[in-house]
């Protein structure tokens, strides 16, 4: 993998490439802020490594820019600011992901894995068109249809709709959930699952005869037919 490391402690940024190029990575490396996302701009990476604190322009700034410029690379943001405000903070800018330092280089090389994973999945993800039972989604018109009655949907909305239909008849886990539709890697210790799966049922179920989103009790969620 191509891989952008932007860090400007000088100890943490020879630690991290050492590691990555022994794992057989290629690796660019900035140690500002604004050489950094030069370059994340620039040039296609699998995966951008970038410190939350940095001179000239911070990593939550370099992953707004990234984003505004549709550049969709996951980006891992390391940080000494390790409380949930700080993580969420993190998350919400555009980065996928959110590790604490101090940490293990095995840690790290966990998260990589599991982010450039995902990515692949979502760009293989060819599906354009989901169905269950009588409630359709079509992806590329962004359009939601349930028995031909058109349903108005939130963003986010959409999102959790959409993993739910991919997974009909499965079992969803909140821990699922929030990974997969807010991209938080931990619990932000919030209700946001229940108020949007309140919302969808709302719009999905409650005019029609028969449920199609169910609670699994101690387990999370499903969509199917009753």
């Amino acid at each position: 993998m191509r891989i952008l490391l932007i860090e400007d402690d000088l100890e943490t940024l020879g630690f991290i490439r050492k590691g990555l190029e022994e794992a057989g990575h290629v690796v660019d490396q900035a140690t500002d802020g604004k050489q950094g996302l030069l370059l994340a701009l620039d040039a296609d990476h699998d995966i951008v490594i970038a410190d939350r604190m940095l001179p000239h322009l911070d990593g939550l700034s370099i992953v707004r820019s990234m984003r505004a410029a549709k550049r969709t690379t996951p980006v891992l943001l390391l940080s000494a600011l390790g409380e949930v405000d700080d993580k969420v903070a993190g998350l919400q800018a555009g980065g996928d992901d959110y590790l604490v330092k101090p940490f293990a280089f095995a840690e790290l090389s966990a998260r990589i894995e599991a982010l450039t994973r995902r990515d692949r999945g979502e760009r293989s993800a060819a599906t354009t068109f989901l169905k269950v039972a009588d409630l359709e989604m079509d992806l590329l018109a962004r359009s939601v249809k349930r028995a031909g009655q058109s349903i108005d949907l939130q963003p986010r909305e959409f999102l959790l709709l959409e993993y739910l239909m991919r997974h009909a008849g499965q079992v969803v886990t909140r821990t699922m959930l929030l990974e997969a539709v807010w991209e938080y890697h931990f619990d932000p210790q919030t209700n946001v699952i229940d108020v949007h799966i309140s919302r969808l049922r709302r719009k999905i179920d409650r005019e029609f005869a028969r449920s199609l989103i169910h609670t699994v009790r101690g387990a999370g969620y499903v969509i199917r037919e009753s």
